[in-house]
């Protein structure tokens, strides 16, 4: 595709969470900051929330990724699970044997417990990853109370980090799950990056794909693309994505204001405007436009 043509050796806004580009904006190393602590501490279960493609999965990978041999992790990207699966995909990532796949869940739980002792008087701490915990069933969510009893007489054997969406607020509001949501002891809310990230994000994503040029995005491109995306780093990375196919469609070296307004047309998910909405972002355009015109003319210099 657009690679030879940009000088790039890899694809530098995919959305799938390649640690590699992690960038470390205010939210997201604030974030992970918290969870080293929490993991370092020892605390029992700790939630991590933000809105759809704000980076909960790179988070986590990150995570993952920073902590040390000292750690046994156990990551579980799919927990719409009823209980008694959860337990056996926990038991599965723990390396936990059984001699028969009818074995009961009390006797799962006992086999987990077994492998945490033994992981623990060797040195090791466990952590639990849990990403998309918002489509976890309520009884799901209460099984895993039973996991933090799970503990010795100085710590606990295992830490829970549960990932997701804002929805996951009303399921730990539910009064059966009470009890769960008073042992969370560390929490934070993921948003968006600020807008004078943007510039910095877009260039260090590049810099990781393999370019070294001038800057390839205008800016009148970062002032559009800003603007659209509201600054989610998911929706900045498919509409930048978008955005390199457009130029070097067109055979630039550079992405201009109007290929971003190409790829935004593109999204779906970025064109659900009313009519108000669109005659307000005509506006802002066409103003946007005279001042960055002004600008390049030197009149504010």
């Amino acid at each position: 595709m657009y690679l030879e043509h940009f000088g790039l050796k890899e694809f530098p806004f995919s959305i799938t969470p390649d640690t590699e580009f992690f960038f470390s904006s205010g939210v997201s190393q604030e974030a992970l900051n918290t969870l080293l602590i929490a993991a370092r501490t020892g605390e029992g279960f700790i939630k991590i929330t933000g809105e759809v493609g704000t980076g909960k999965s790179m988070l986590c990978r990150k995570l993952m990724a920073s902590l040390s041999s000292d750690f046994k992790v156990a990551y579980i990207p799919n927990p719409y699970l009823d209980p008694d699966s959860l337990f056996r995909e926990l038991a599965a990532e723990l390396e936990v044997v059984f001699d028969s796949e009818t074995i009961a869940k009390d006797q799962v739980l006992r086999a987990i417990k077994e492998r945490l002792l033994a992981l623990h008087n060797s040195g090791k701490r466990v952590v639990v990853c849990l990403d998309e915990a918002q489509a976890m069933p309520i009884e799901t969510l209460e099984a895993l109370r039973l996991l933090s009893n799970l503990e010795t007489e100085k710590r606990k054997l295992l830490q829970v980090i549960i990932f997701g969406q804002p929805e996951l607020e009303d399921k730990l509001n539910h009064p059966s799950i009470r009890q769960l949501k008073q042992r969370i002891a560390f929490e934070y809310c993921l948003a968006p990056m600020g807008r004078d990230e943007i510039d910095y994000y877009i260039q260090h994503r590049l810099a990781v794909a393999g370019h070294h040029g001038t800057r390839m995005f205008t800016r009148a491109a970062l002032w559009l693309l800003k603007l659209r995306t509201h600054c989610v780093p998911r929706l900045v990375n498919i509409v930048a994505h978008k955005s390199l196919l457009c130029a070097y469609g067109r055979g630039r070296q550079n992405v201009t204001f109007w290929d971003v307004h190409a790829a935004v047309n593109d999204t779906a998910s970025l064109n659900e405007f009313n009519s108000k909405s669109r005659l307000v972002f005509l506006l802002l355009v066409l103003l946007g436009s005279v001042c960055l015109l002004l600008i390049d003319k030197g009149y504010f210099r």
